[in-house]
């Protein structure tokens, strides 16, 4: 058996190694691009425009201020708390530049999930959308950041857009609930001041920085912030430029379609990070829910490229007018996040005329780990080939190495595997082997080609659109409730989100009713990990040992559906 047989089913032009020396952090690369495209539109935003140069003055701006409070050191964190807005870019390019790392929040977050990861991440700082304030005002006697900085989602929209946008979500649509944050201070006061402070440059960031704390859920259901480094994000960077090669990529004039939230970790590396090394023009959405504004909002743009999940093509390719867009400048389109489903790929090639590329990875690999050959005409099923500079392998539970064919644990190995988990050295050595694998938790085999094909899923986790949710956490937020005894949660299948939280809830109050603990989720956990269905039970299948076997409950649930 050859030691790395994906290497024969590469295409031509895709090297086994990528230069991951190239750029000794994330701002070089922004810089080069900035110098190579600065009149180019980088991102846009409900019809609104910034160039790459209004990114580096505005990015720049945004560093001096930080750096001139006096109020953070080098690899302080500062947390972002805001949905798809032209402010994210220069946001997560100011924090880079000076120094600091970028924590992503979620801002539907509930107060108990936004306060786990600000005490988690030690973050001194937050930007947060005034939509969201509220939240943050909840958790401040818990934790106080030292700077809040506010914005509006009009506020980088130009006059008199902005001003409408604004009053409109804060005054007709209602979307900004009452807040009190003292002392915080305004994004584009932040911009204003910082343009005439004295100008710093956090050149000597280097491959062992911290670039991201990004969060992910755990099996013990706290989330765990990924320490991705500067050297991993430029070597996922890297391995991803070469894999696109074959596409014949036009840089400066490549329009890709971003609807996945930029502080997840998908859309933050390959629409966010790659294509801005590509000069892309990105075409941010604010609301991917909604599928006809969405629909309407790509129908303007002769876009190149779109990433997504398979719920998102699924709901595209469900929403009347879609199938009437100009796809003929459609070259990729990359599907990562939870599986993609057959039906889904083939209506999506029949419509738009353009593969859809199945890709795998995770938040720990920064993300990318295996894509199908970008020259992939037809789906296969498999989540592809280990890409450059990457191993991957099948182990045993007794963490050998299994022969092609059969099944077992896949694992990582590459510069884009992450330092380990933010404070939890344990909870590292969990995922992380002596010869530096990174366990994925999925089961899967690898062919005779090398493609890796997942079959199964080692952990309990529920994959709802894309985004991980883990069973730990919604049990010990649901056991939380004053009636509740036990309770167990497994994912589902659902035809929207792939998958949805399933409860069954051993009730101390007999009286306690579906519709109560419900509410009781919503203030609790944010919306994809709520639990779609609530059924109450006499008593939990358990091991000898008393943990309670989810496995029953979800041959329990195939058995009753």
């Amino acid at each position: 058996m050859t030691e790395k047989p994906w290497l024969k089913s590469y295409p031509e032009s895709v090297p086994e190694y990528a230069d991951t020396e190239a750029y000794q952090n994330v701002v070089e690369i922004f810089k080069e691009s900035i110098d190579k495209f600065k009149d180019h539109v980088a991102y846009v935003s409900m019809g609104a425009e910034i160039t790459y140069g209004e990114l580096d003055e505005y990015s720049q701006a945004l560093a001096n201020w930080i750096q001139a409070t006096g109020k953070f050191q080098r690899g302080d964190r500062i947390a972002l708390m805001m949905p798809n807005l032209l402010q994210y870019p220069i946001a997560v390019l100011g924090i880079l530049r000076a120094g600091m790392v970028v924590v992503n929040t979620n801002p539907l977050y509930t107060a108990r999930e936004l306060q786990h990861q600000l005490e988690d991440s030690g973050a001194r700082g937050i930007i947060v959308v005034e939509n969201f304030c509220s939240t943050l005002e909840k958790v401040l006697p818990q934790v106080s950041p030292e700077v809040i900085i506010t914005t509006r989602i009009g506020d980088m929209l130009g006059f008199p857009k902005s001003l409408i946008v604004n009053s409109v979500i804060k005054y007709v649509k209602k979307m900004v609930p009452a807040f009190s944050l003292p002392g915080s201070i305004s994004f584009k006061q932040v911009i204003s001041d910082g343009a005439s402070k004295t100008h710093f440059e956090a050149d000597s960031l280097g491959h062992d920085d911290i670039a991201f704390l990004q969060y992910t859920g755990g099996t013990t259901g706290v989330a765990k912030g990924a320490m991705l480094t500067h050297g991993n994000m430029v070597a996922n960077m890297q391995q991803a430029y070469e894999w696109l090669r074959p596409a014949k990529i036009n840089e400066g004039h490549e329009v890709i379609i971003t609807a996945l939230p930029l502080y997840h970790i998908f859309a933050l590396t390959a629409n966010c990070l790659v294509f801005s090394k590509l000069g892309a023009k990105n075409i941010l959405i604010l609301n991917p829910r909604d599928m006809k504004g969405f629909v309407k909002e790509i129908g303007k743009y002769k876009f190149t490229a779109i990433t997504g999940v398979n719920t998102l093509f699924n709901g595209l390719l469900n929403t009347p007018g879609f199938d009437k867009i100009d796809f003929s400048s459609l070259s990729i389109t990359l599907g990562g996040g939870m599986a993609v489903q057959k039906s889904v790929a083939e209506e999506w090639k029949d419509v738009t005329g353009c593969p859809l590329i199945e890709a795998y990875g995770l938040t720990e690999t920064s993300p990318a780990a295996c894509i199908n050959p970008i020259t992939a005409t037809e789906y296969n099923g498999a989540i592809g080939l280990p890409i450059s500079s990457t191993e991957g392998c099948i182990k045993d539970e007794n963490g050998n190495k299994v022969a092609i064919g059969e099944r077992g644990e896949l694992c990582i190995r590459g510069p884009q595997v992450m330092r380990g988990y933010w404070q939890r050295e344990e909870a590292t050595s969990e995922v992380m082997d002596n010869e530096n694998w990174f366990h994925t938790g999925d089961i899967a085999i690898m062919d005779e080609q090398g493609y890796f094909t997942i079959v199964d899923r080692l952990k309990d986790m529920i994959l709802v659109s894309g985004f991980n949710v883990y069973p730990n956490e919604i049990e010990n937020v649901v056991v939380a409730h004053p009636d509740v005894l036990e309770v167990g949660a497994i994912g589902v299948p659902d035809e929207h989100s792939g998958e949805m939280v399933k409860i069954y809830v051993v009730a101390k109050n007999k009286n306690l009713t579906e519709e109560a603990l419900m509410t009781y989720c919503r203030e609790n956990l944010t919306g994809y990990k709520r639990p779609k269905i609530i059924a109450f039970v006499d008593d939990l299948p358990k091991s000898n040992v008393g943990k309670i076997l989810r496995r029953e409950l979800r041959e329990l649930d195939s058995e009753s559906s």
